[in-house]
């Protein structure tokens, strides 16, 4: 008897049994498998995936079909993070530098100095037209003034824009959840707040910090990987995730921008050309979408829906002032001095997007146990719904009618680099896209290095060893071989031909050089 007493007890202390983690893998496949679904419907309606995903999370959780009770703000928040920090890393890996540079100072003040205008007449709306209180209200405009890198990635990369309104709400997106973060958790500390220019003295430190740290180890890990062959090809991808990752956690126990720093790292890293570019790339979008989905489902349990409707109208008034009032003005007041054309300017005030990055920070306060928390939640989930059914769907339309199209530049190759270690030298895989100038060219056109030649070319599904004469066409796949001192060069030369055509360097066209 005290033999059967003592197994069942041990049994009851065992978290998960056998049969009970089958049931959560089906569980999991089935909601990935859902979600994977819902990516297509999104694509197919210009929705963001985000709502689809929370509609997930809130038709499994309370009042919905399974009814699983889930209120643990604190979990939420920590795999929010851990989420938000892959989300970042993935955008930051798939960041043009040349689009991004250029915009890069536009970014900044719209992350610094447009926050502050969008907090300030966000917060005065809450609280004189909804009744918050001000740290309610000042909680509320800091977590929805921050625009979300996941929706803003996602949307604007299938919408041709000019490249300085991509670039400019690209880098925005990656800068601005650092300076939030540090707001909304000041706000929401035990205590009187501290006064404002301690807080924006704390901003700085915690964004130079955070900014050193992720270039830093951005330009040492690209270092690294371009100069140690790795074994076996599928390690790059999980090195470069691994350095990405390494940034953000370095920056946070230094008392910097762990965001930042992981933001920097990533679009440090993705334009180093490393080795196995694409399938790095491949690799963290895959991770972004588990990220997304992942966290938008958990998102989605964590509110209660029938809550919702007593907050309702207090969000669509705030989220009106923020859309209507606060960014146009933030935006206004930030771009006035880089003489932006208003078409750019009313494009990226309506491109403020918002998606789950304010409903995490929303559950800070809740962590915190401020009061009126739950409610502060409610809102900002209602007002990120809202809104992103809003302005998503209607920013292709907006783009048209302002008639900013894309940048009619010649598109970038698709290179992939794989080292030959035994041999010293690189093997480059060379995609020809639609619009690039190496259209017409002939092998001996490239006037590659010497130490480096095109080997073969596959065309149509057909490959074949060129001749000197051999013309390159669209749609072309060419394998060169170069040895380990002139693979740069040879990879420059070929990016220059790919924007300026047999000329280039004569016309002094020195694109991806």
């Amino acid at each position: 008897m005290p033999e059967e007493r003592s197994g069942e007890h041990e049994g009851k202390d065992r978290p998960l049994t056998v049969h009970q983690l089958n049931e959560l893998l089906l569980i999991c496949s089935l909601v990935l498998l859902i979600a994977v679904a819902a990516v297509r419907i999104s694509s197919r309606s210009g929705l963001p995936s985000l709502l689809l995903y929370l509609g997930i999370g809130i038709a499994i959780g309370q009042d919905g079909i399974f009814n699983v009770k889930f209120d643990n703000a604190e979990l939420t928040q920590v795999i929010g993070y851990a989420a938000l920090v892959v989300i970042l890393a993935e955008g930051g890996l798939g960041t043009k530098w040349k689009e991004v540079a250029p915009a890069l100072p536009m970014a900044v003040v719209l992350s610094t100095a447009g926050v502050a205008v969008s907090i300030a007449v966000t917060a005065t709306a809450a609280h004189y037209l909804v009744g918050l209180e001000w740290r309610a209200a000042l909680i509320i405009a800091a977590v929805v003034s921050s625009t979300d890198a996941a929706a803003v990635f996602s949307v604007l990369r299938k919408v041709p824009l000019p490249t300085r309104v991509t670039g400019a709400l690209e880098a925005e997106s990656g800068f601005n959840d650092a300076p939030v973060v540090i707001i909304v958790v000041a706000l929401s500390a035990s205590g009187p707040v501290e006064h404002w220019y301690v807080l924006v003295g704390e901003i700085a430190m915690e964004l130079a910090i955070g900014a050193f740290i992720g270039l830093a180890v951005g330009w040492v890990g690209a270092l690294c990987l371009r100069h140690v062959a790795l074994p076996a090809s599928g390690l790059y991808p999980i090195a470069v995730m691994a350095i990405a990752v390494s940034a953000y956690a370095i920056g946070a126990t230094a008392h910097g921008s762990g965001f930042l720093a992981v933001y920097l790292a990533s679009v440090v890293l993705g334009n180093s050309r490393l080795p196995h570019a694409p399938a790095n790339r491949g690799f963290a979008e895959g991770l972004g979408w588990i990220a997304q989905i992942g966290m938008f489902v958990l998102l989605g349990l964590l509110v209660t829906p029938h809550e919702l409707g007593h907050d309702f109208w207090s969000a669509v008034i705030v989220g009106l002032v923020l859309t209507a009032v606060a960014r146009p003005l933030s935006v206004l007041v930030s771009l006035a001095p880089f003489r932006v054309p208003w078409q750019e300017g009313a494009l990226m005030s309506w491109a403020g997007l918002r998606g789950a990055v304010p409903i995490i920070l929303a559950t800070i306060p809740m962590v915190s146990e401020i009061e009126g928390s739950k409610r502060i939640f409610n809102i900002v989930f209602v007002l990120v719904v809202v809104y992103t059914l809003v302005q998503g769907p209607t920013l292709p339309w907006l783009a048209k009618a302002l008639r900013l199209g894309g940048s009619s530049d010649a598109a970038d190759l698709g290179i992939e680099s794989a080292p030959l270690e035994r041999l010293r030298g690189h093997l480059l895989s060379v995609a020809i896209p639609a619009r690039s100038r190496m259209h017409g060219v002939e092998v001996a056109e490239l006037r590659l290095p010497a130490g480096s030649a095109v080997t073969l070319v596959v065309r149509d599904g057909t490959s074949f060893v060129p001749l000197p004469s051999t013309v390159l066409r669209r749609g072309d796949e060419l394998l060169v071989v170069a040895t380990d001192p002139v693979r740069d060069a040879a990879e420059r030369r070929l990016r220059a031909v790919g924007q300026g055509g047999k000329l280039a360097g004569w016309l002094g066209t020195n694109a991806g050089v």
